[in-house]
């Protein structure tokens, strides 16, 4: 069991959970790195970060019993962070690889290639900047519009419901770099790789959590 005044950061073979880890406990958070669903209950946010698949991702879930546990989480209200891939789970469907396996289905959409353009590099490796759609978002609080994230991916989330999205980014296709709904922040850049902004933002995140997150 997840001691009480943690941030559960989800293990399910994701390759860069350690920095990850690393980040949040730079901003002083209290981490414990989670494989079962025991370990969600009593945590008083959660991270579910990621790269490679989407199936792999949400399969992978499944084995572990995170898959409903998560979605119970999300609805207790308490804060969850997703990126990455794990922003993408979020969403209904994913078109890569000609992937089968739903999603979390928290958020209408479904998960897009970038489209095909001259000159135009696939995947998006390296720094963009962020068009701040919600200003009052918490994540961005203290964070200057077009700041520049780091990002590594071919493919992303095409909501149907354009009130979610916290910021946009433009890389041959405009598209949402980030989204918010009441306890639930995603973000397609890795805010563990961002320097500056993307520390802020999880210190951001972290300090959603409330008192005694912090060490």
């Amino acid at each position: 069991m997840a001691p009480v005044n943690t941030v559960a950061l989800l293990d399910y073979g994701s390759g860069n959970l350690r920095s990850v880890e690393k980040a949040l406990r730079h901003v002083g958070a209290t981490v414990r790195i989670v494989t079962r669903p025991e370990a969600l209950r009593e945590a008083r946010a959660a991270v579910l970060p990621g790269v490679g698949a989407f199936d792999d991702c949400v399969q992978a879930l499944r084995r572990q019993d995170l898959f409903d546990a998560l979605k119970t989480f999300i609805g207790s209200g308490r804060p969850f962070l997703g990126i990455c891939i794990g922003y993408q789970a979020l969403f209904e469907r994913s078109e890569e690889f000609n992937s089968r396996a739903p999603g979390l289905a928290l958020f209408p959409g479904r998960v897009v290639r970038f489209t095909e353009r001259p000159g135009l590099k696939i995947p998006q490796i390296g720094w963009n900047q962020l068009d701040i759609a919600q200003p009052e978002c918490p994540l961005y609080w203290h964070i200057p519009n077009h700041s520049h994230v780091y990002f590594v991916h071919s493919f992303y989330p095409r909501t149907t419901d354009p009130s979610l999205v916290a910021t946009w980014t433009d890389h041959g296709d405009v598209f949402a770099s980030s989204v918010w709904k009441d306890n639930v922040y995603a973000t397609q850049f890795h805010p563990e790789k961002s320097q500056r902004v993307g520390l802020q933002l999880l210190r951001n995140f972290v300090a959603l959590a409330g008192p005694g997150i912090l060490r």
